[in-house]
């Protein structure tokens, strides 16, 4: 028996039309936060690639944009309720290459270039033993992350991010060598990069405390991070004060490592 036009199948397919148009909206809310991950892994692989073709002030903001997408990808996935373990695992993978990968070759260069390193000298060997370290500690970090993420300490990570060890500070180290190169030749670097980069790995992988960017009690903290965040946007989109980010990561790392200090053994008091 066949059916009219305006009976029963027609009705029945509204709901269809409707549940495919719902589809559509969640894969638009996931699509977001993950085209800022694409964007970012896909600007990592562009810094390895400028700083190959020898421009190592454009490869090192290229790093500083992978740390402006990444603050969007999370703010973008938590706003639009867009969080899965694909995301989780792909925003893992681009941060290995474009906080790891990409400033640990970034150095290196710079260390070549600015060092004045002769390539397979021992002096060569450390600094490549060291960017080694650091890319392996920062796999290593994110691992630890994805496993420790469901059972997190609010507010806190366990490690200094990848993002802060290797996002912002070696970038706009490096930014600051091209810049003023006759302080970057005065100095040791053959020295100084290798502990830096050894330094910075071993606190990725170590378990002290480092503040999460989450809102905390007290107008003056949240308007610090708040402020911290403008004017960062603002140095990596306009490509100026390098100084600043530099000093004020360098400033956050190490008030970062002190806070989670003091946070620890306010809690263990409390514990006893």
């Amino acid at each position: 028996m066949g059916w009219q036009k305006g009976s029963l199948p027609c009705k029945m397919n509204a709901p269809t039309y409707k549940s495919n148009n719902g589809i559509r909206v969640v894969r638009l809310r996931y699509t977001i936060p993950n085209s800022f991950t694409a964007m970012s892994l896909l600007l990592g692989v562009g810094s390895i690639v400028t700083g190959q073709l020898g421009d190592l002030e454009l490869a090192a903001w290229m790093i500083i944009w992978c740390g402006l997408l990444d603050v969007l990808d999370g703010l973008a996935a938590r706003l639009l309720k867009a969080t899965s373990d694909f995301g989780a695992e792909f925003d893992s993978m681009a941060d290995l290459v474009s906080f790891g990968v990409a400033p640990g070759i970034l150095v290196l260069q710079a260390g070549i270039k600015y060092g004045e390193l002769e390539l397979f000298s021992g002096a060569f060997w450390v600094l490549l033993i060291s960017v080694g370290v650091f890319v392996l500690s920062g796999a290593m970090r994110l691992a630890r992350f994805n496993i420790m993420s469901e059972h997190p300490v609010h507010g806190w990570f366990t490690g200094i991010p990848i993002t802060a060890a290797g996002g912002g500070l070696t970038s706009s180290a490096v930014i600051l060598m091209v810049r003023y190169p006759e302080i970057a030749y005065a100095m040791p670097l053959h020295a100084y990069l290798p502990v830096a980069m050894f330094v910075l790995a071993l606190g990725m992988i170590s378990t002290i405390r480092f503040p999460k960017a989450v809102k905390r009690d007290g107008y003056f903290i949240n308007g610090f991070t708040a402020l911290v965040v403008i004017t960062t946007y603002y140095c990596g989109i306009t490509r100026s004060y390098p100084e600043y980010l530099f000093f004020m990561g360098l400033f956050i790392l190490v008030s970062g490592i002190i806070a989670g200090r003091i946070s620890k053994r306010k809690e263990q008091r409390q514990e006893d």
